[in-house]
């Protein structure tokens, strides 16, 4: 290592007065930051027909919507759900991933898109994505896009037992204007 030719510099060793101004200049910019705040923001979105949102509008909630799903004496689990605009009218359908609350076991899911009506009423189930007799799991949910995208697992026959899908396909649910309509972005595989 070589020896440096400059002697060393006094402002180079720290000392405790610069630990005290430090620390002073950054109380000062939080104390600054607590009295100075920004405004309220406003946003504004154009619908389809060019007329500005006010507000925005809530997403259906999944609290109190009769599922079409026979549970017996159970009742029925949302698992998983997200919001979005999928049909492009300017509110948020909301989309939830269903299954009967079973004590063991891994009971089959069900997709269903909730939307309620303009003037604000109850949340209604609208589309049925994967129906719970099909015997598939939902994994990998999401909504992104205006799209529906997840992967389902299920069973290559009847003998495969619940416990263990052996078939992963992904699939992809988007509304054409009159339904949503299943993709198949890869082909399905064996796990």
């Amino acid at each position: 290592m070589q020896q440096s030719a400059v002697p060393e510099l006094a402002h180079t060793h720290t000392r405790p007065i610069h630990w005290v101004a430090t620390a002073t200049a950054v109380a000062g910019v939080v104390a600054l930051s607590s009295v100075v705040q920004p405004g309220s923001a406003t946003a504004a979105q154009s619908g389809p027909e060019g007329r500005s949102a006010a507000a925005a509008v809530a997403a259906p909630s999944t609290a109190g919507v009769q599922f079409p799903l026979e549970c017996g004496p159970v009742k029925a689990v949302v698992a998983r759900k997200a919001a979005g605009d999928l049909d492009g009218d300017g509110r948020p359908e909301t989309v939830a991933v269903v299954h009967c609350d079973a004590p063991m076991g891994t009971p089959p899911d069900g997709v269903y898109v909730l939307t309620r009506a303009a003037d604000g009423g109850k949340p209604r189930v609208v589309a049925t994505l994967v129906e719970p007799k099909q015997r598939l799991t939902v994994t990998d949910f999401a909504l992104r896009a205006r799209a529906v995208s997840a992967t389902l697992l299920g069973y290559s026959s009847d003998a495969v037992p619940s416990c263990c899908p052996d078939v992963k396909t992904p699939a992809k649910w988007r509304w054409n204007g009159s339904a949503f309509l299943r993709s198949t972005p890869a082909g399905a595989h064996s796990v």
